[in-house]
């Protein structure tokens, strides 16, 4: 809902009404996962996506009629289908798309959206298909649903997660703070960029940082939500940063620590750690050398290493080759 709100709320500021398509589940190669929303104006105009192309005309059609009276209504959509080759789904792909007039509900999520309050929004998908309800923090489910992100679809109900925006607190304005900073940005994570140094926490180097703060970075860990929407890399190399950094954010439970550092560095930061009482499971939380094996060698490439490790694993995944693919053939061979 995040990628389409501001448009909705456009439109409805101009009194033009809004149907919404959303896939609630996929089979085989589906080219958009669960989740995928698309809005439709009455007047003709499209946000998002369902299909990334190949089913949007047909949706865009069915949203009109929708928005003419027809009820809400879950359309399946596969490779045996009379449509398959007219909307492009020969690739063997199906989905099943709700599409719904937008309901009072929605107006709701898009507020708490707006909030940064972490919500579920809960979707009949049965006989009388249409959203129904915002689920809050405060029921363990939608804890456990809000942490892994993913929607799920259980006994005619749909339960989509909307947890806060991903945050990113880098510590260490180094040369790799620089590209990951920018990086980040742009996969929608909100960065803050920590380091003592006066000289290097400058606000100038970092111009899409949502803040840059001069402070010790332990400190400011004591006041941070440590989520599951909380990211931590650490890039200052050097023991007296470093250290205090790790066990602070291992206090939490932010969804990745990352630290950057040779294998021999690594060991020696787990000798320092392990003396100050830090337990081997702990340790195993960090991501340390940081990052995937890419090669790097520049900062970019680096800062690309690191924040494909936080991809990976925020979508529970190791990073590698698609599966079936040949180079993954090849690997496992």
């Amino acid at each position: 809902m995040r990628d389409v709100m501001t448009d909705v709320k456009a439109w409805l500021d101009s009194g033009d009404p809004v149907a919404l398509a959303t896939v609630i589940s996929t089979w085989g190669s589906a080219p958009r996962p669960a989740g995928s929303r698309m809005a439709i104006s009455r007047s003709g105009k499209i946000a998002g996506s369902v299909s990334g192309g190949c089913l949007e005309g047909e949706v865009f059609e069915q949203a009109q009629a929708i928005l003419q009276g027809k009820p809400a209504t879950l359309f399946h959509y596969g490779v045996s289908d009379d449509l398959a080759w007219t909307v492009g789904l020969s690739c063997g792909g199906e989905v099943d798309v709700l599409i719904e007039p937008l309901a009072p509900v929605h107006r709701e999520l898009m507020t708490a959206l707006e909030a940064e309050r972490p919500v579920v929004l809960k979707t009949d998908v049965g006989e009388k298909p249409g959203a129904r309800q915002l689920l809050t923090a405060a029921d363990p489910e939608v804890t456990e649903l809000l942490d892994r992100e993913n929607p799920v679809r259980q006994d005619g109900i749909f339960l989509e997660p909307f947890p806060r925006p991903q945050e990113l607190y880098i510590f260490g304005a180094s040369h790799v703070a620089i590209p990951l900073t920018r990086l980040a940005s742009a996969l929608g994570f909100r960065v803050t960029v920590v380091d003592a140094r006066s000289k290097f926490a400058d606000r100038d180097r970092f111009p899409e940082a949502r803040r840059v703060i001069h402070a010790w970075p332990d400190e400011v860990l004591k006041e941070l939500p440590m989520d599951g929407s909380t990211y931590v890399v650490i890039l200052t190399h050097d023991p007296k940063f470093d250290d205090p950094t790790i066990t602070a954010a291992l206090r939490g439970h932010p969804r990745y620590i990352g630290a950057i550092g040779s294998k021999k560095t690594h060991r020696d930061r787990v000798a320092r750690l392990t003396a100050a009482g830090v337990s081997p499971a702990e340790i195993s939380r960090v991501h340390a050398p940081i990052g995937l094996d890419l090669g790097a060698q520049t900062a970019e490439e680096t800062a690309l290493a690191i924040l494909s490790q936080m991809v990976a694993v925020r979508h529970g995944k190791q990073g590698g080759p698609m599966p079936g693919s040949v180079a993954a053939a090849t690997t496992a061979a």
